[in-house]
């Protein structure tokens, strides 16, 4: 057998063993890949499925409160419509008042014994009935003494499963009246909540998009197990939802006691993941524990079949390529073999060029032995002398363009440069340093100049140490002397210089005429001081027109009337006294006055302001609604500069409905440490995109307006350690949140 058989054989074998185990290797690794994707897909689908559940519980959660305040309305509209004796309630009186409040039942309990029974009713066949009246809660009876009512609800709560009886009941029992009112809604009420708590519903959808998904289940895992899942029944309220052990999807592909191990598992924090045959399907099963709302165990099977087919695929597609990259080898291993073993040129050649100087030209070796090692030596040796006389000529032209490179940016930079040496002496300037200090080059060469003023010879002599020591020095601004005697601000940059051995050797100082731009500085300062000042008074004259305009609105009323009311007289020279004051303000360019901070109650102050605007607002047939809360809201903050803020607010709010409507003004601890203050209107609303502009100065869409009331209300806001959040929808309305600290004692007591 020939050498060129012989070297293509063994090319083509290594090549082959090569591919084999790349095909072993790739079909290895296609198995892990693929079943950590789908180990990474199952758990992105359990997700999926508990962030819907968490979502549903808290859309129903926030129906709930919704419902509950409904019907508190519906019992106090009852309870001031219907007499205060039950005998004197009749059918069509409370049938008039369940109607007017939107609730599907009312009823009238009084208590004979020890039990409540039904006196009247909408429903005229419960007459009589006894009735389970859930307790009284202790806030309700503190509320009840305090208030002289209570109002609670029943145990019916709403459910998450699908097709579910929905039903709410409500209990109201005032002081005045001998009876309890109980107001009921009925599931044909819901048809909205049940819309948006159709767990399954979003599992079937989860499915079709995913064909792969044979199976999602929610198991509850304190008692999964304990009774057959076929015995669940389809329509529940929450707490029967919760004593069953699947509370949403199906269970079809069962095996209950692996599946019974795997979720105890699970709820330990591990990702459980089983491949099983059920139902002549190989199935991939996954368990993943979830702590919300409830501990829940989401159960995922997936059908193996297209994983399968995916491998056999890629196996395949593996194996064929392999066949034809094997065949390319050997024809290409065979021509390789026929090129390597051609003659050799000849050698001699290429020593004659060498010995002439001519180096390009090289020997093509074509051959492994002892030949082919000699001509790859030859070539060698002509490429390294060829090498080190380019290196030679490069180093001259490299050598000769860096000094005239470096001696042009010395020259033509339009910074002054010199160098020193360590006794201080003036080795090298550049035109720049003639220019600025005038010296000539022959006046500051070999010199020590006094360039440094007296009173700052110390300090220099304190950056030359540090810089001798080692430390990095940055660019600093100082001052230094020309020849003529003349002072000038310059920023200098102090480098050393040091030898190949890291030895300092010099010192290069560079040094930037600042003289222009500290006039410059200087300018852009004066300027920003114009641009406050008018922002200040254009700020001023804002804020004047808005107890203007409560003036005004007074005046306009008592003029309609004819009437002196003494009350709006006393308000008006309160709105005169603020006006005063922020004249007073404007003063603060020449002398700033400092903030008083005083312990005042937020919703008496908003019930001033609406007091203010109260005349302005019914003239634009405004109605003005207040939500306070009962419980302490007092602050530490700057009455006049909140009362600022709440107007700015209020008039915006008014202008924002020409036609008319309502406007809610809500106070309520937001938390144990801050007071929230709400107002929305039904006005115009703002376009997102301008909401993020709201603030700036001068920025308004109004055309009388001067674009400040939002910045000063911003800063007033920011002052008082509060914050200023505005939300709107356009044709909808907007709504101005702000949250200011609760004073301190206040917040520990919460």
């Amino acid at each position: 057998m020939s050498v060129k058989t012989k070297l293509s054989v063994m090319i083509s074998l290594v090549v082959f063993v090569l591919l084999v185990l790349n095909v072993i290797l790739n079909e290895y690794s296609m198995r892990v890949n693929l079943r950590n994707d789908i180990q990474l897909k199952m758990l992105s689908i359990s997700q999926q499925v508990a962030s819907n559940v968490i979502q549903s519980t808290k859309e129903v959660a926030f129906v709930q409160s919704v419902l509950s305040d409904k019907m508190k309305l519906a019992s106090f509209s009852a309870s001031t419509q219907l007499p205060h004796q039950a005998e004197d309630v009749s059918y069509e009186q409370l049938r008039q008042v369940a109607n007017q409040a939107g609730v599907a039942g009312m009823a009238l309990l009084k208590k004979e014994g020890g039990t409540y029974s039904i006196v009247q009713s909408t429903n005229p066949r419960e007459i009589g009935e006894s009735v389970d009246v859930p307790p009284e809660r202790k806030s309700h009876s503190i509320e009840q003494e305090t208030l002289g009512y209570e109002f609670w609800i029943g145990q019916d709560k709403l459910i998450l499963m699908d097709n579910a009886a929905l039903g709410q009941e409500s209990f109201y029992s005032d002081l005045n009246l001998d009876y309890i009112i109980r107001c009921s809604m009925n599931s044909g009420q819901f048809t909205g909540i049940r819309k948006i708590s159709h767990t399954n519903s979003f599992l079937t959808e989860l499915k079709n998009g995913n064909p792969a998904i044979l199976e999602i289940t929610g198991f509850n895992p304190a008692i999964f197990g304990q009774e057959p899942v076929k015995d669940i029944p389809t329509v529940m309220n929450i707490d029967l939802l919760k004593e069953q052990s699947v509370p949403f999807g199906t269970y079809e592909y069962k095996e209950m006691e692996k599946d019974k191990n795997d979720i105890k598992e699970s709820l330990q924090g591990n990702m459980v993941f089983r491949e099983a045959t059920i139902h002549n399907h190989d199935v991939i099963k996954s368990f993943i524990a979830i702590k919300e709302p409830v501990p829940y165990v989401i159960g995922l099977v997936l059908d193996k079949k297209p994983m399968t087919k995916l491998m056999d695929d890629q196996r395949n597609n593996q194996v064929f390529i392999s066949i034809v990259l094997l065949v390319i080898v050997v024809f290409c291993s065979y021509w390789m073999s026929d090129f390597l073993l051609r003659p050799v040129r000849s050698i001699l050649w290429k020593v004659n060029e060498v010995s002439f100087g001519r180096f390009d030209d090289t020997i093509e070796v074509k051959r492994k032995d002892e030949l082919g090692q000699l001509a790859q030596r030859v070539n060698a040796m002509s490429k390294n002398l060829n090498i080190y006389m380019t290196k030679l000529k490069m180093a001259f032209e490299e050598n000769r363009s860096m000094k005239e490179y470096l001696e042009s940016f010395i020259n033509h930079t339009t910074d002054a440069i010199h160098v020193v040496d360590l006794d201080g002496r003036i080795t090298q300037v550049n035109r720049a340093f003639e220019q600025l200090f005038g010296y000539t080059t022959g006046e500051a060469v070999g010199r020590m100049l006094a360039l440094v003023p007296e009173h700052l010879a110390e300090e220099e002599k304190d950056t030359m140490e540090l810089l001798k020591s080692g430390k990095a020095l940055s660019a600093r601004e100082t001052t230094r002397v020309t020849k003529n005697g003349d002072w000038i601000p310059v920023s200098v940059t102090t480098s050393p210089i040091r030898d190949k051995h890291g030895e300092l050797r010099a010192i290069a100082s560079i040094t930037r005429d600042m003289t222009s731009r500290n006039k410059m500085d200087e300018l852009l300062r004066r300027s920003e001081k114009l641009k406050t000042v008018g922002q200040l008074a254009a700020g001023v004259a804002h804020e004047i027109r808005n107890p203007l305009t409560t003036l005004r609105g007074f005046l306009q009323l008592q003029q309609e009337t004819s009437k002196l009311n003494k009350r709006h007289v006393d308000l008006m020279l309160s709105e005169l006294d603020r006006i005063n004051l922020i004249v007073s303000e404007f003063l603060i360019l020449a002398k700033p006055q400092a903030t008083r901070f005083e312990v005042k109650d937020v919703r008496f102050i908003l019930g001033d302001v609406i007091s203010l605007l109260d005349s302005q607002a019914h003239l634009c047939n405004i109605v003005l609604e207040t939500y306070f809360d009962q419980a302490d809201c007092r602050i530490s903050c700057e009455e006049n500069q909140l009362k600022q803020v709440f107007i700015n607010i209020l008039k915006n709010a008014i202008e924002a409905m020409p036609n008319g409507g309502r406007i809610a003004i809500a106070a309520k601890r937001n938390d144990s440490h801050h007071i929230r203050v709400s107002i929305t209107d039904e006005g115009i609303g703002i376009p997102e995109e301008r909401i993020a502009m709201l603030g700036d100065p001068f920025y308004t869409e109004k055309d009388t307006g001067t674009g400040l009331g939002i910045m000063v209300s911003q800063r007033i806001i920011q002052t008082h350690q509060g914050t200023l959040e505005i939300k709107s929808k356009v044709n909808v309305g907007t709504t101005v949140i702000i949250a200011l600290p609760l004073l301190k004692e206040q917040a520990l007591e919460a």
